[in-house]
């Protein structure tokens, strides 16, 4: 064999391991571009093909109350009982809707359905009067007062404008000097009224229930309200119940570092955009000085920002021992949060939620 020979066939041997190179390539990026693909359309391409479908079947199992408040249209009823698990998709619900001969009319207040059924049997539920729970209000944690108010006027049929001037008069209810907002103070539950309730009674049994919990946890009057507000940011900061520990131990840690508490929910709430439910904050609303913003104020922020419940106000009265600095939301859909001590594994979190993010456009981000 003589040297040209041997030369051609390392050539040949080189261009084909080029071509081979070149072809997985080319397959990677299509396998790649596929994937990305698929997760943005993929649901739309099974259920256009018949492979999948966005609504339950049946009438579902077990019992779950969802509430519809005045002014909420069809849009939002179907946002609610996708998000309880109520129906598969908002779209399932919403399409239901606009196939009725006659628009529907729904009437505020809290329902008892199941969870998992199809969109046309909650319709059905939602329409049938027995389902409708006759004065109860169902509060859950982490709302504010204004959306407290809401569910209340919506399950005891007490009108809005009742209860908002009921919450007016700060001073008839007890509480501490200088509180001069209920923000924190209507204790989220389920509350069954009388017929003839009025805005100031159902307001005082909120505020009442809260001081009761307060007093069974040990929590001295002059106390309260820090222990509210310091509740009320783990509440809304906290994505799992089994990280509010944690959150209060953060809380914390800065305030003894003398740090900036740099909460978002703190800005959201001073701004006004605590209800989009967004983990994002604006650089407005992280730039607004206002007394709630812990961007800008070292301390705590004025006052509560929405309404806590046991399980917060527990975690802040017994935070356990720990030196993180820094947490952060990795994944919006469990709620699971990463802990950091510096900020260097903080920034490699944020890269976490960065690249969830990136695969779950639809999920918040």
């Amino acid at each position: 064999m003589n040297a040209r020979t041997r030369d051609d066939r390392r050539r040949t041997g080189r261009r084909v391991l080029i071509s081979l190179l070149v072809t997985l390539l080319l397959l990677g990026g299509l396998a790649g571009a596929g994937a990305y693909l698929w997760s943005h359309y993929g649901d739309g391409i099974s259920q256009a093909l018949g492979w999948t479908t966005n609504d339950y079947e049946g009438e579902g199992s077990g019992e779950v109350v969802v509430v519809i408040t005045e002014g909420e249209i069809g849009e939002d009823i179907a946002a609610s009982l996708e998000e309880a698990d109520v129906v598969k998709t908002a779209d399932a619900f919403y399409s239901l809707l606009l196939e009725q001969p006659e628009e529907v009319a729904f009437l505020p207040g809290s329902y008892k359905v199941k969870s998992q059924m199809s969109a046309q049997a909650a319709l059905d539920a939602l329409q049938n009067p027995d389902n409708r729970m006759a004065f109860t209000a169902i509060i859950p944690e982490g709302k504010t007062v204004e959306q407290t108010l809401e569910l209340v006027a919506a399950g005891a049929s007490i009108p809005i404008e009742e209860l908002q001037a009921a919450t007016e008069d700060v001073a008839a209810y007890g509480l501490p000097e200088g509180v001069d907002s209920l923000e924190g103070w209507l204790f989220p539950a389920t509350y069954e009224f009388e017929e003839d309730t009025t805005g100031a009674e159902a307001i005082a049994e909120l505020v009442s229930t809260q001081i009761q919990v307060l007093d069974e946890m040990g929590v001295a009057p002059e106390s309260r309200e820090a222990v509210l507000t310091k509740a009320s940011i783990v509440q809304r900061e906290g994505g799992r119940i089994e990280d509010f520990p944690k959150v209060a131990r953060v809380i914390e840690n800065r305030l003894a570092q003398d740090m900036l508490l740099q909460m978002d929910s703190t800005a959201q709430y001073g701004y006004g955009q605590h209800a989009d439910g967004s983990v994002w904050s604006t650089d407005e609303a992280l730039a607004d000085d206002n007394p709630w913003n812990t961007y800008v104020h070292k301390g705590l922020p004025k006052g509560p920002i929405a309404n806590p419940g046991r399980d917060a106000i527990s975690a802040v009265l017994s935070p356990p021992t720990g030196d993180w600095i820094y947490f952060v939301a990795v994944n919006l859909e469990t709620g699971e949060s990463v802990f950091s001590t510096t900020q260097e594994e903080h920034e490699s979190a944020i890269g976490q939620l960065n690249e969830w993010c990136a695969a779950n456009p639809d999920q918040g981000c």
